[in-house]
């Protein structure tokens, strides 16, 4: 109760819910329309190889970030696991080399590729070499194996381009 007699904790949550009401109305319509822009513009698709480029090679020189562009486009997909609406389809095997690096307590653990050619194409062997022996077996599902089977497209193609650099 407040001093003139009006119950203000209920007039503050009645305001504060209207507000909040409000506000999420309009955070959904803007996410909505980000979402709608999105998936009907098709320029998003090189920017999408692009961004998931700078996430594990930001350092690389332009020749890797060509060659990663133009393998991606070539199999219809890269080497991060991720969909193009955002979702992972599995653990790809250069996620994996960035989760142990940041296990060993590495600074700038995101650098996959390095900042080099031959760095890169070590990346790409390891992670090639990785995929085709697993330490165990895990059974996967149809999505998965498929996912993975164009991982390792990608890589072998990226392979090639970084070897003809």
């Amino acid at each position: 109760m407040a001093i003139s007699g009006i119950n203000r904790a209920a007039n503050y949550q009645t305001i504060y819910k209207n507000n909040k009401t409000i506000n999420n109305d309009n955070k959904f319509k803007e996410q909505f329309n980000a979402v709608s822009n999105y998936q009907t513009d098709s320029s998003n698709e090189k920017s999408f190889y692009e961004k998931a480029f700078e996430n594990i090679g930001a350092t690389a020189p332009e020749s890797v970030k060509k060659a990663w562009l133009e393998a991606a486009e070539e199999i219809g997909t890269d080497g991060t696991g991720t969909l193009k609406n955002g979702m992972m389809s599995h653990i790809s095997q250069l996620t994996v080399q960035m989760a142990v690096k940041r296990f060993n307590g590495e600074a700038d653990y995101s650098n996959i590729l390095g900042n080099s050619v031959k760095s890169a194409i070590q990346a790409v062997q390891n992670a090639l070499y990785n995929l085709e022996h697993p330490i165990a077996y895990t059974p996967k599902n149809i999505e998965v194996q498929q996912a993975c089977i164009k991982e390792r497209e990608f890589y072998i193609a990226f392979l090639d381009k970084l070897q003809n650099l």
